[in-house]
């Protein structure tokens, strides 16, 4: 005997693929579907509504339909409230606990729907009385503690997928998704540059995410320039970014190359682990840029303009530098803090960390990808983001061309 469920889409379902996706996850799993009703918007302002009956053979068939149509925002047509339990225990959750996704979500209780804050995927989502009444938010696992009421199982939860732009008008018209190697770079990166400058005169802030290729490549002074003129407020990146940049300024090279003569410096296989023993004997970055001993690049520049960094580090590490976060959960916790302020992310040429950086990122975050490898732009742009671009460039192109758009033509004013 077969089982059914009414669900629904609501928004530009159309255009959008949502509709397209629902059917085919649906015959994915096995089930069939029925669509009842089905409003179309007839304008670029108009939202569609679809009303599908969902069948499948048995019980666990359906819940797991509901299960995958509900990642891509179809929704219940008789929404339950939320069921909540208690944590066991410190870093337990209950079984059947809701994985959140990355999108916007709301969960339902006394009849009502609550926004839940800070949204990032695979989180548990916990709820608590306050005097203005019941807040819900998300925690990762490791922060649960006993006695935590948590979501449990599906009912009651709404999953917004944010709708990707309708047209080409203003700077993120063409942050549409998608790979981009065969458009004209400098038209792209022209683009990149205006969707930075609207971030800015919107208020927001602009995490910069960026790998050591970068430094390696030459573009370090275009980056330092552009902390310094104010399009970057956050950075994120690893122990070994900021060591070849520390590099550069004491002995002209990175990794032992002279970034713009390539030649290979006489000892220079010793330069980075000479840089670290340097800011250790310092006390640490910013006590070396104090002492004068560190005069230029990026990290000089974030420290000089009170930018915010976070240094994460990995068991690849030399040194590390003392600025260096080598705890995991400690670094991916300040990662998190940066991820939930950004409006819009650059992730410059590095996959792991920008992997790092995207797990903590709502939907609706902005995030441009330039890597010289296809597969790792692709790769960070499936991970979610309703509006993203990737370039398939090398970053030392991408960087100065990015830096001469913004500062050179003199875009935005800033405020101090």
């Amino acid at each position: 005997m077969s089982v059914s469920r009414v669900v629904e889409l609501e928004g530009h379902i159309i255009d959008s693929g949502m509709m397209q996706a629902a059917f085919g996850i649906v015959m994915d799993h096995g089930g069939s579907f029925d669509v009842e009703e089905f409003d179309i918007g007839r304008r670029k302002d108009q939202e569609s509504y679809a009303r599908m009956l969902v069948t499948a053979e048995t019980e666990e068939d359906l819940q797991s339909i509901v299960h995958d149509l509900h990642q891509q925002g179809a929704n219940p047509a008789d929404p339950d409230d939320a069921t909540l339990e208690p944590a066991p225990d410190d870093r337990v959750v209950p079984h059947g606990f809701y994985s959140t996704t990355n999108h916007p979500t709301e969960i339902r209780l006394d009849g009502e729907w609550i926004e839940v804050e800070d949204i990032e995927m695979d989180c548990a989502v916990v709820v608590e009385g306050t005097a203005d009444g019941p807040r819900a938010y998300t925690k990762v696992l490791n922060a649960v503690e006993e006695g935590d009421m948590i979501v449990t199982g599906e009912a009651g939860i709404r999953v917004q997928p944010p709708e990707r732009p309708r047209d080409q008008e203003g700077a993120f018209g063409f942050m549409q998704g998608g790979v981009s190697s065969e458009r004209p770079s400098e038209s792209t990166i022209q683009q990149i540059a205006g969707a930075v400058e609207e971030t800015k005169a919107e208020g927001g802030d602009v995490l910069v995410v960026a790998g050591p290729a970068l430094i390696h490549s030459g573009a370090r002074e275009d980056l330092a320039r552009l902390v310094d003129g104010g399009f970057v407020d956050y950075l994120s990146i690893g122990n070994g970014f900021a060591v070849h940049d520390i590099e550069r300024d004491l002995y002209g090279t990175s990794l032992g190359v002279n970034t713009e003569t390539l030649d290979h410096a006489r000892h220079g296989h010793k330069h980075h682990i000479y840089a670290i023993s340097e800011i250790i004997r310092a006390g640490g970055i910013e006590e070396a840029v104090e002492d004068g001993m560190l005069e230029s690049g990026v990290m000089y520049e974030c420290v000089t303009n009170d930018v915010p960094y976070v240094i994460a580090g990995s068991i690849r590490d030399d040194g590390p530098l003392p600025d260096t976060i080598t705890d995991a959960v400690e670094a991916q916790n300040a990662i998190r803090e940066q991820a939930h302020e950004a409006d819009m992310v650059l992730m410059l040429s590095t996959l792991l960390h920008s992997v790092a950086v995207g797990n903590c990122l709502p939907s609706t975050t902005r995030v441009v990808c330039v890597d010289i490898n296809p597969a790792t732009v692709t790769q960070l742009l499936d991970r979610g983001s309703a509006q993203a671009v990737g370039m398939v460039t090398d970053i030392g192109t991408f960087v100065p061309i990015l830096a001469e758009n913004l500062l050179e033509e003199g875009a935005v004013e800033l405020d101090d």
